[in-house]
């Protein structure tokens, strides 16, 4: 999963990018809205983490602005605030979830993977599809009843065709789900990671397809 952490406390936002990068994350971070606003123009994420208290203004404020234009990532608001009115203001200017301040890092992954699946429609993370069994959370990959290894980005990289069987994925795309701003990614990479993962799947019936011009696609033989 693709996050942005919009946070001013260095030392807590170094604390959340390591530990969700450990989790096999993608996590771009903002340090005030102006910045946030720049990521959410230009790319995809499927959470936001948003501080409330920014140098340049209040949080809330960017998520209101946003809600209004039809933007609906879910969003879960980091807050010192511990009255029930603040959490209650955040949620009905929609926000997903809230975290009060200070947190335990366990339980924001928690929060993060529940707001997920209800996004998803899901009461669960794992995924059985073509003879596969899948678990992102737990990081494990079962095809035609083998255990599979995957490195943190095959592991994203499947997560992110399993939750769009059929959706062509240009490689501008994947690059922009698979690595932060900071990265410096070129084509080639993209490719060893697709070649790794048709590997993996190749005993089960999802195959990645190559359209070209266009992109891959996780298609299932039958």
């Amino acid at each position: 999963m693709k996050f942005l952490l919009v946070e001013d406390n260095k030392d807590l936002a170094n604390a959340i990018v390591s530990r969700m990068e450990m989790s096999g994350h993608v996590v771009d971070h903002a340090e005030k809205l102006e910045d946030a606003s720049d990521y959410v123009a230009t790319g995809d994420y499927d959470l936001i983490l948003l501080d409330i208290m920014l140098p340049d203004g209040d949080g809330r404020a960017f998520l209101q602005k946003h809600r209004a234009s039809d933007f609906d990532t879910p969003v879960i608001v980091l807050t010192a605030r511990s009255q029930v009115s603040d959490r209650i203001g955040s949620l009905d200017l929609g926000a997903d979830d809230y975290v009060t301040k200070p947190f335990d890092h366990a339980e924001l992954e928690a929060r993060c993977r529940a707001v997920l699946r209800r996004r998803a429609g899901n009461t669960t993370t794992a995924i059985e599809v073509g003879g596969i069994e899948f678990d992102p959370v737990a990081g494990h990959l079962i095809v035609c009843g083998n255990a599979v290894t995957l490195r943190n980005r095959e592991l994203r990289l499947l997560e992110l065709f399993l939750n769009a069987p059929g959706k062509i994925f240009s490689k501008n795309k994947l690059a922009d789900r698979l690595f932060s701003y900071d990265d410096d990614v070129s084509e080639n990479a993209i490719e060893v990671y697709i070649g790794r993962l048709r590997k993996h799947l190749q005993p089960s019936a999802l195959r990645i397809t190559t359209l070209r011009g266009l992109g891959y696609r996780l298609d299932q033989d039958g």
